[in-house]
């Protein structure tokens, strides 16, 4: 009797701490393991006359200071310091409530990837942005924004002569990039995008950026090409390739943050060569609780088009809490041949 009491009793034991470490390695599972919904809305209200056109357009608009996005992201721990990581982001238009940028664009154009991370950096595959991009929008006081910004204006929009100057879109589809770990402040990132066509070794896309931040200094240099196999593209004429360098510094003296660029765009036309150099020079100074932002760019184009382009732009973003500020802007574009065009324009952004 005393035996099968003694019995019983392990037995109990047993199962109490199998249970406790069943629901303790659940819990453990569960912490290892996080999901996050997040981003941000931005509306505007704006009076815009476009390069060469006469009349302006009032309308309320998405995406004044940056385009308004959702996220959805997480991680797991694999063990030791492996994890999986993905990420899906998804522009849409609070002005209309329609998806993407503009009709037909992608759900998840703005990134969507699967990955792993560690000590030894992380590889992502998927829809990425690119190094180029992050480079472009880090180191101008207006950042990302479509409607302000000198610096976004003179590489991914058009001016009144020819298309967007730099292709190839601010994310590529079909892509894999690697990320070092941080270094001395030193970051490195290397992109390449498939051209997904039997042996077709054109239309591929490839970049990759050096980041340096560290104290109020900051500083990149940042690399990419598109082949187009000749096949006609955003320039207008057939092009075969473009190369574009881009380099930034930035730094911060406290009173005043100042930034600058320089960009060199060479394309390759079957009509023969087309170059853009450009440059943007700013400045983000501190003032009443909210910062004055300034920024002023130029482009010179030679080759099968010519011209000179010249960007400006004056705001001031006030923080009405961690999480949402309220911004005004007046942005100038000029064209050599054309007449100018300019955008006055107030905003409200929530992050969430």
């Amino acid at each position: 009797m005393q035996t099968i009491k003694k019995l019983s009793s392990h037995l109990l034991l047993a199962a109490l701490s199998s249970g406790i470490l069943f629901f303790s390695g659940t819990a453990v599972v569960a912490a290892q393991s996080n999901v996050t919904i997040y981003g941000q809305v931005d509306a505007y209200v704006a009076g815009v006359k476009t390069i060469g056109q006469e009349q302006r357009t009032w309308a309320q608009g998405g995406g004044g200071m940056q385009t308004s996005f959702l996220g959805i992201k997480g991680t797991e721990n694999l063990g030791g310091s492996l994890r999986a990581i993905f990420m899906l982001e998804s522009y849409y238009r609070p002005d209309t409530g329609g998806a993407g940028r503009y009709n037909g664009d992608a759900f998840f154009s703005r990134g969507a990837y699967v990955g792993l991370q560690g000590d030894w950096g992380s590889i992502k595959l998927g829809r990425i942005a690119t190094p180029y991009w992050i480079s472009t929008i880090s180191f101008n006081p207006f950042g990302s924004s479509f409607v302000f910004s000198p610096a976004i204006y003179q590489s991914y929009f058009g001016n009144g002569s020819v298309a967007a100057p730099l292709l190839g879109d601010s994310a590529w589809s079909n892509s894999a990039m690697y990320t070092s770990p941080t270094f001395s402040g030193f970051t490195a990132n290397v992109l390449y995008a498939f051209g997904e066509a039997p042996g077709d070794s054109g239309k591929k896309k490839m970049g990759g950026n050096l980041m340096y931040n560290q104290g109020p200094l900051a500083a990149t240099l940042a690399y990419q090409e598109v082949d187009f196999s000749a096949t006609p593209g955003d320039l207008g004429p057939a092009f075969d390739k473009q190369r574009a360098v881009f380099a930034g510094v930035s730094y911060n003296f406290e009173v005043a943050k100042i930034f600058g660029h320089f960009q060199q765009l060479d394309n390759k036309l079957s009509s023969g060569d087309l170059k853009r150099n450009s440059g943007q020079l700013g400045v983000s100074v501190p003032l009443a609780g909210g910062s004055v932002l300034a920024s002023y760019a130029y482009m010179k184009t030679t080759g099968t088009t010519e011209n000179n382009r010249r960007s400006w732009a004056l705001g001031y973003d006030y923080p009405l809490s961690k999480r949402t500020d309220i911004y005004s802007a007046y942005y100038r574009d000029s064209v050599t041949g054309l007449s100018a065009g300019d955008t006055l324009g107030f905003g409200i952004r929530h992050y969430f």
